[in-house]
């Protein structure tokens, strides 16, 4: 069995990607001839039929299909060496994806803390619901939550997050919260996740929690992402069951209040994933541990202990 060129090579993995002899040329910029006379060369060297040849149409053999998966492997691979390489040079900084939410009123609050650990990091915050491809897109760490993680290689627990009613002062116009179930009197904005997702604490689980029946908690207003809840919540449309560490810097303003502190855990805890190359791009690993280290401190935040603050 001969050595085989790297043209060659290019050829054939470009008709099992393209689908055909002509769609494999115009990829690579040379004639359909070039193309079939590389994939022949490359059949002799080999001493396997890797097309079957119908006239014009050509398809894989069982030889090529076994091939291709192995060959495309490693073109996938020589094009994340160079991706690696092209961000590295990059000096636009740290790129960190999270869910819109997350990032929204999280991410965009601590940032700054950030900042002023290290006043010449460049940080590009983006609100995203997809997972993105780290290494291949221009993403250096992202924040996700529950199952949505299993999709990245790496990936650390950040912390898992508690609900509690909130409002805003001026829904309760000078009226006392004297019991749990009068929060249940008042409009109530629901949160309504993705399906993929495990359900999030509804009203009706708060209101079984309290010893209310769960009838009394209809919510006439859902939103899908817990910011937009939360910005109506803080508009004094109704209580809301908001995330501790989506509230922390409203609660500490007087923004929103929390009239009683009965607590609800989330299903699934969030989660830090990244790209094993961001670890080494400038402050890329102390930004890893700072984020981590900020999971760590939310996690105490945000369980019944810690108190709203």
């Amino acid at each position: 069995m001969g050595k085989a060129s790297l043209r060659a090579l290019q050829a054939f993995e470009a008709i099992g990607r393209c689908g055909t002899v002509s769609a494999a040329a115009r990829d690579l910029g040379v004639s359909p001839g070039a193309v079939s006379q590389l994939v022949r060369g490359l059949e002799q060297s080999l001493g396997l039929t890797l097309l079957e040849r119908h006239g014009r149409r050509v398809e894989l053999s069982s030889w090529g299909k076994l091939y291709f998966r192995e060959v495309s492997k490693g073109f996938q691979q020589l094009a994340y060496a160079e991706n690696v390489l092209t961000r590295a040079r990059n000096n636009s900084g740290i790129v960190i994806s999270a869910l819109s939410s997350v990032a929204n009123r999280w991410i965009s609050r601590k940032i700054f803390d950030w900042q002023s650990l290290c006043p010449n990091s460049a940080v590009r915050i983006l609100g995203q619901e997809q997972e993105p491809r780290l290494g291949w897109e221009d993403v250096d760490f992202r924040v996700t939550y529950g199952r949505r993680s299993y999709v990245h290689e790496h990936v650390g627990t950040l912390f898992t997050d508690w609900v509690v009613p909130a409002c805003s002062p001026a829904l309760l116009a000078g009226r006392t919260i004297e019991k749990p179930t009068d929060i249940l009197d008042f409009p109530l904005i629901n949160v309504e996740w993705e399906s993929d997702y495990k359900a999030s604490p509804q009203w009706r689980d708060w209101a079984r929690l309290v010893g209310a029946d769960d009838r009394a908690a209809y919510s006439g207003l859902s939103f899908t992402l817990s910011s937009s809840a939360i910005d109506a919540a803080a508009s004094g449309r109704g209580f809301v069951l908001a995330q501790i560490s989506m509230i922390q810097e409203d609660v500490a303003s007087g923004n929103l209040i929390v009239p009683c502190d009965l607590r609800m855990k989330l299903a699934e805890s969030y989660y830090l994933a990244w790209d094993r190359a961001a670890l080494e791009r400038p402050l890329g690993q102390q930004f890893h541990k700072w984020l981590l280290n900020l999971g760590r401190q939310q996690e105490l935040l945000s369980a019944p202990s810690g108190g709203v603050r």
